[in-house]
């Protein structure tokens, strides 16, 4: 059985973000007092009592609201209460029990799950708001008065939530996962393509550039493995971000880079590559994650004979530092070639972890040496003693040689080249660290 599911439900600006951010512990979702930030469900893991559960934060409801994104913000809320084992429903106390309360209230009932309800705003201390009796008429149970911004009451919401969860089960641990960042500029159809893998509107998806304002984590699994999707806010260039909230999101942006096993750069097939586009994938290979380049909305382009390969090459051309990255054409609208995209995932994952015997490895650099001599400078030649491989994600070798200076960029390039001739390394970086070393010291650590 997986960890139980906690969705937070309320109307907006009622303080569920707070909420959230204050019991995952780091702020996760985005706070502002801009109605509508949350527009997306953000997931995130936490325990109590020795339990650990997601949690996630949702969009507010608004029931009536004929607005096209605060109606899909809606439909992500019911979707988080279907999925939920116990929903948490935030009100605030200062403004009362509203009409869209009462609506809401009658939407949970529905659901048939246990329901926790919650009086946000609560912040005196030590004595219960006059009204709160109020909100017994919602028909919800005894409400908990909280106040989120200073971090009181909480421990006994927890606790009224650990109470209807499901029985523990010993196999509740997750298996391993793939962690995938679908990264991009606006629009390129990062959501678009999530929900075409997905088969269900995981995310919003808007003309709107800039809706996807949250890193969103979604768990998949199919025939290919296990996954984890997360769709990355949309990076902007810095002179048009405005509003803190952007500038949340694109930190959340690299942070989820961070994370990720395998990054998926959209890239928009109508624009080309940007340098946004460019700018992004160089957080990407900086952060030595295995990188796909994926080139969405291909059904739209006008097509002659040899425009794909014209294409990569051009795509190539403008991310020169990404040659090692495979490009798939896709259309996220129509499913064209989407289901290519687990294989690579699986392939391109598999060599960032991949681990190169030392025999083998000095044997291909042996071979380079042969057929390209090391440069030398003012009679000095750069001598190449030993390499190991250190570590994985990225692939790193440390390369013991006579003088740093001498084993310039072009060569490094070269060796790189030969090892990915000879091991592969399909979609991710190679590290390569040259380390000066005498030849006396170098046969001292050998014995």
């Amino acid at each position: 059985m997986s960890k139980p599911i906690v969705a937070i439900i309320g109307r907006p600006n009622v303080g569920k973000s707070t909420f959230f951010n204050y019991i995952i512990g780091e702020r996760k979702s985005i706070v502002e007092d801009t109605p509508g930030v949350t527009r997306d469900r953000i997931y995130g893991d936490t325990e109590w009592r020795g339990r650990n559960f997601t949690i996630i934060d949702t969009g507010g409801i608004e029931p009536y609201s004929e607005n096209e994104i605060l109606a899909q913000m809606r439909t992500q809320a019911q979707i988080a209460m279907e999925t939920a084992d116990v929903i948490i429903f935030i009100t605030d106390v200062q403004a009362g029990v509203t009409a869209d309360d009462y609506e809401v209230a009658t939407m949970l009932r529905k659901t048939k799950k246990p329901i926790v309800l919650v009086c946000n705003k609560a912040d005196s201390i030590g004595q219960t708001p006059d009204d709160l009796y109020e909100f017994y008429n919602l028909g919800l149970g005894d409400p908990y008065p909280v106040s989120a911004l200073n971090k009181l009451g909480t421990g006994e919401v927890l606790d009224a939530i650990y109470e209807h969860f499901p029985p523990e089960d010993e196999d509740e641990h997750d298996s391993e996962y793939i962690s995938v960042a679908v990264i991009g500029k606006p629009n390129a159809g990062k959501s678009s393509l999530i929900n075409k893998i997905l088969g269900e509107k995981r995310l919003i998806v808007s003309n709107v550039a800039g809706t996807t304002r949250d890193a969103i984590d979604t768990k998949f699994e199919n025939k290919h493995g296990k996954y984890i999707f997360i769709d990355t806010a949309g990076i902007r260039r810095k002179s048009k971000i405005e509003e803190d909230i952007e500038r949340y999101s694109i930190i959340r942006a690299k942070t989820s880079i961070e994370k990720a096993d395998v990054c998926i750069l959209v890239i928009d097939a109508l624009e080309g590559v940007s340098e946004q586009d460019a700018k992004i994938a160089g957080e990407a290979h900086e952060s030595g994650k295995g990188v796909i380049l994926l080139v969405n909305k291909w059904d739209a382009v006008e097509k002659e004979t040899g425009s794909l390969e014209k294409y990569k090459a051009k795509v190539y051309q403008e991310l020169a530092y990404l040659d090692y990255a495979p490009v798939l054409f896709v259309s996220a609208l129509t499913g064209q070639r989407v289901d290519n995209i687990f294989d690579l995932i699986n392939d391109v994952n598999e060599q960032n972890s991949k681990r190169v015997s030392t025999s083998m490895l000095n044997d291909v650099i042996n071979e380079a040496i042969t057929m390209v001599q090391p440069p030398s400078d003012k009679g000095r030649r750069l001598k190449i003693y030993y390499a190991t491989q250190v570590s994985t994600r990225p692939p790193t070798f440390v390369v013991f040689c006579n003088s740093n200076k001498l084993f310039h960029f072009s060569y490094q390039r070269y060796i790189e080249n030969q090892l990915r001739k000879a091991f592969g390394f399909n979609g991710t970086p190679v590290r390569i660290i040259p380390r000066e070393k005498a030849a006396k010291d170098l046969e001292k650590g050998r014995k």
